[in-house]
C-alpha cells in the first residue's frame, strides 16, 4: 500500500501526476447533496491499514491514461469499497487503475458520495452507529447517480480522454461493486456500461425494484467464499439472476481470500482475480487496439 504521507488531505481539482488528472462529475454542488458541508478527508491510520478517503461530498474521477504506444481504446470506472463510510482509495482504487492503464486501459477511480462521518476514524464508525442498513439507503441513490454520471461523462468526453465510447465499463469492490450494480440497473443510453464487473459486492444495497434490465451488459464477478460478511451468495445470487435473465456473466468463486482483498498480496489463488479480468475483456476484444 501507497504510504506516502505527504497526500494532501483534501484534493482539489487539477493535476496529480503528469499521468493522472482529477475530473469534478458535476459543476458546482452535486444534486441531492448540496447543503453537505463536511470536507473530504484521507487516512492512513485506521482498522483497515491502508489509505481511505471519506465524506466525500463532490464526487471527481481520477484519470489514469496508459501510455499512448499501448493505449487499446478500453476504459474502466472503478469504484472503491468501503460500506460507503470511506473508500479504499489504494488496494481498491488506484492499484487497480495503474494496474489496468500499464495494460493499455484508461482507468477512473471514482469518488462517490458517502455516508457523513460524525468521527475522523469512519472504519472504527461503522461499527458503532447501529443496523447499516438503513444509514447506507440514504446514500446508496445519491452514489448511483455518481455511477451514471460518470459513465455519461466518460461517454460524452471519449475523444478527449482517447477512448471507444462503446467499450466503457464499471468495476466495483464491496459498496462498490453495489455502485456499479445498481448502474448496471438503472442505465439510460447515455448511461449504458458496455460491462460491469461487480467485486465481492453487496447485493442486497443494490435498488431493484425495476428487476434485470432486458439489455443488461455483460457481467464479471468475484467473490471469495470465507468471506466474513458472508457475501459470496450475493454474488451467486447476481449471477444467477443475470443468467436467468439471459445476460452473458462469468462468476469466480474462491475458497480463500476473505474479504476487502483488492490488490493486497495473501499468496493465494484470489491475488489474480484481475488477471482473469484482463482474459475476460480479451475474450470479448475489449483489449485489442
Amino acid at each position: 500500500m501507497c504510504r506516502n504521507f505527504l497526500m494532501p488531505l483534501v484534493l482539489t481539482v487539477g493535476v496529480v501526476t503528469a499521468q493522472e488528472e482529477v475530473v469534478p462529475l458535476y459543476e458546482g454542488p452535486a444534486p441531492g447533496s448540496e447543503s453537505w458541508t463536511r470536507t473530504e478527508q484521507e487516512s492512513v491510520s485506521n482498522l483497515w491499514n491502508t489509505r481511505i478517503v471519506f465524506n466525500v461530498t463532490r464526487p471527481t474521477l481520477t484519470v489514469f491514461r496508459p501510455d499512448p504506444a499501448r493505449a487499446n481504446g478500453t476504459a474502466v470506472i472503478i469504484c472503491p469499497g468501503g460500506a460507503f463510510f470511506a473508500l479504499s482509495i489504494d488496494r481498491e482504487g488506484r492499484d487497480v487503475a495503474r494496474w489496468l492503464a500499464q495494460r493499455g486501459v484508461t482507468a477512473f477511480v471514482l469518488k462517490y458520495r458517502l455516508v457523513p462521518c460524525e468521527t475522523d476514524d469512519p472504519t472504527r464508525e461503522l461499527m458503532t452507529r447501529g443496523p447499516l442498513d438503513p444509514i447506507v439507503a440514504l446514500v446508496v441513490k445519491l452514489a448511483l447517480g455518481d455511477g451514471l454520471t460518470a459513465v455519461r461523462l466518460v461517454r460524452s468526453r471519449a475523444a478527449e480522454f482517447g477512448v471507444n465510447p462503446r467499450r466503457i465499463g464499471i468495476l466495483g469492490f464491496s459498496a462498490g461493486g453495489t455502485v456499479a450494480t445498481s448502474v448496471a440497473f438503472h442505465f439510460d443510453t447515455e448511461s449504458r456500461p458496455d460491462f460491469v464487473a461487480p467485486i465481492y459486492l453487496a447485493y442486497h444495497w443494490v435498488p431493484r425494484e425495476g428487476g434485470v434490465p432486458k439489455d443488461g451488459p455483460p457481467m464479471f464477478i468475484v467473490a471469495a467464499t470465507d468471506d466474513p460478511l458472508r457475501l459470496a451468495s450475493h454474488s451467486v445470487e447476481l449471477y444467477q439472476d443475470w443468467t436467468r435473465a439471459g445476460h452473458s456473466a462469468e462468476l469466480h468463486l474462491y475458497a480463500r481470500g476473505g474479504h476487502g482483498f483488492g490488490m493486497r498480496k495473501q499468496n493465494l489463488p484470489s491475488d489474480h482475480w484481475i488477471e482473469r479480468f484482463a482474459e475476460w475483456l480479451e475474450m470479448h476484444g475489449w483489449m485489442k487496439r
